[in-house]
Order: structure tokens, then sequence, then C-alpha cells
């Protein structure tokens, strides 16, 4: 079970010893509890963004706390970083320099997995959108491909129906890409159109391009 140190975003004072406004406290009874009056004092921050120095400063630290700060606008507590004893937190960045230079070349074995993955995607992709529309020019159908796998993107490509190549998903990434660039969509946008009436107005653009991409008007 972690101990839970708070991060307000309003001021606090002590409940115990009134000493405020307070940086972090803990909530003991519905109140807030300074870090000098919760035995918490003796602990050092370590902010969050470092994964290994975080997992081994924890796991060399015979108490600590995870710093949360409240996000008003997704309604939650989100983690900031850890406290640690002191020790802990030195004997976790000795034991990192020491393997940095094995981790980076991990980094770069990844990445280059990740980027020869991304081409054997996008290779696919392209390959089945030329199926799908074979009248669209080559490299216009690599662009699509390439713009609709982008890891992390959340588009159609990186979804498990894209990267089944499923009809649906990849007519559907073509569609988006033939809305943004071959119709006024972004431009009513723009102006201040709805998004449904912008998409209704340019229905018909779209259809006579996916039409002629498939060779239907021949």
């Amino acid at each position: 079970m972690n101990l839970v140190v708070i991060e307000p975003r309003k001021q606090r004072h002590c409940s115990e010893c009134r000493r405020g406004p307070l940086v972090l406290h803990v909530v003991e009874f519905n109140a807030p509890v300074c870090l000098a009056c919760a035995d918490l004092a003796h602990l050092v921050y370590l902010p969050r963004g470092n994964a290994a120095l975080t997992r081994r400063a924890r796991e060399a630290s015979a108490l600590s706390a995870v710093v949360v700060r409240h996000n008003r606008r997704r309604t939650r507590y989100e983690r900031q970083g850890i406290l640690v004893e002191e020790a802990a937190l030195v004997l976790a960045e000795a034991a990192c320099l020491a393997d940095a230079e094995s981790r980076a070349r991990r980094r770069v074995r990844d990445a280059a997995r990740r980027a020869e993955h991304d081409v054997r995607t996008t290779a696919a992709l392209t390959a089945e959108i030329l199926r799908l529309f074979p009248h669209c020019p080559q490299e216009r159908a690599r662009v699509i491909a390439a713009h609709a796998s982008v890891r992390g993107s959340g588009r159609v490509g990186r979804t498990a129906a894209g990267r089944a190549l499923d009809e649906s998903a990849v007519t559907a990434a073509v569609r988006a890409a033939v809305r943004h660039d071959d119709t006024e969509y972004d431009a009513l946008l723009m102006a201040g159109v709805p998004r449904f009436r912008a998409r209704e107005r340019v229905a018909a653009r779209i259809g006579a391009v996916l039409a002629r991409w498939r060779g239907d008007t021949e």
C-alpha cells in the first residue's frame, strides 16, 4: 500500500502545528498534516520523469510516499513524483549512472526496431490502399498511409482494425485524407461551420474523388 502525499493547489495549514501554507501534506482524519508532523520530513522529493531512477529509489528506500496533485480538468489526482530516503536516492543515482551506457544502447536498438516496424506497417497500408483504390497516385497512397500510421497518433492505421488492414478502416483513412486535402472542409471549420454541416457540404466531393480512385467513373 502506498503512502500518499498531496501537493495542494490551495493554501493549506497543518491541523496539528498550524504551520503553512504547506508545499506538501498528508491527510489524516480529513485534515491536512505537514510532513514534519507526519514523520515524513526526512524524505527527499524525486519528480517523475525517470522511470529507472524512480524504481530503484523506491526499492532501496525503507519508507517512501507517492506525491499527487489534483487535475481539475480531468477531475482526478495525478502522480507528480515520490518521496524517498536520501540514502536510497544516492544509491539509485549511482546505479543508473553505472548502466547508463547499456540503457542508451538498448534505447537505440528499440528505436531501430520501432522504425523498422513502422516502415512495414506503412508499406502494408500503402499496398492495401492501392488495392482498394487502384487509380490513386502511388505517392499519394504512401503519404496517406504514413499519416494514418504515425506511432502514438491514435489514427486509423494504429487501431486494431487498421493494423489488420480491415477494408472499412483503410477506406476511412483515405476518406479522411481526401476530406482534409481535397475539399474546403478545413476552411469551413475555420469559418465557424459546425463539423457535421461541413461534412455534409463536402460529402459529394469526397465521393467523386474516391469513385475516380476506385475506377468507378471509367
